[in-house]
């Protein structure tokens, strides 16, 4: 191992994190945070009882299993938004219909706060597009990127692609300007 050698020292939790942002950015992760969030309320009022002093006010209304299903499926799925995002798009539905059952059924969506957060996961689910994947260099042709293919314009006619596409040091040309306008800036001067 030589000092130069780099990877080998960082703490686990950098590459934790590294490794969570990238697992984050590959799914709709907002949007099951957010379905999941919205689930806990609505099936935890129902059951809660709330204490004023010595009084005991329990919130448990007659639609208490009903809440509970509405507030487990919400929950499972948020789960489905993050470890199968290719049904995205049914899962955020169902979420946000859910979310609108549960305002008769579930002490009016948990109060707001389930029916908020559903509604919204659901919205960012649906919303939610994969990125582009990174196109290989054969789809461009002989080994150019686009990237590659830019820096190549500016290069001298006898550099080679390769040299240009690997950052290889390469002469600078002076830059000539053709035109008396663009050479003074381009002002004109009258007379």
């Amino acid at each position: 191992m030589s000092p130069e050698s780099t990877g080998q020292n960082e703490h686990y939790l950098t590459v934790f994190r590294r490794g969570f942002r990238t697992w984050r950015g590959n799914r709709p992760f907002w949007a099951g945070l957010f379905t999941i969030v919205g689930g806990v309320p609505i099936a935890y009022f129902p059951y809660a009882n709330m204490h004023l002093g010595n009084m005991t006010l329990a919130m448990s209304t007659t639609a208490g299993a009903g809440s509970l299903i509405i507030g487990i499926l919400l929950m499972t799925l948020g789960l489905t938004m993050w470890f199968h995002h290719i049904v995205r798009v049914f899962a955020g539905v169902a979420a946000i219909l859910l979310a609108l059952i549960s305002i008769p059924v579930a002490n009016i969506g948990g109060f707001l706060i389930g029916f908020l957060f559903a509604l919204l996961g659901g919205a960012l689910s649906i919303s939610w597009a994969p990125g582009e994947p990174v196109k290989d260099e054969a789809a461009f042709g002989e080994g150019a990127t686009p990237a590659g293919e830019a820096f190549a314009e500016h290069q001298p006619h006898g550099a080679r692609s390769e040299d240009a596409l690997h950052g290889a040091a390469l002469p600078q040309q002076p830059v000539r300007f053709d035109k008396a306008v663009e050479a003074d800036g381009g002002r004109h001067h009258a007379g």
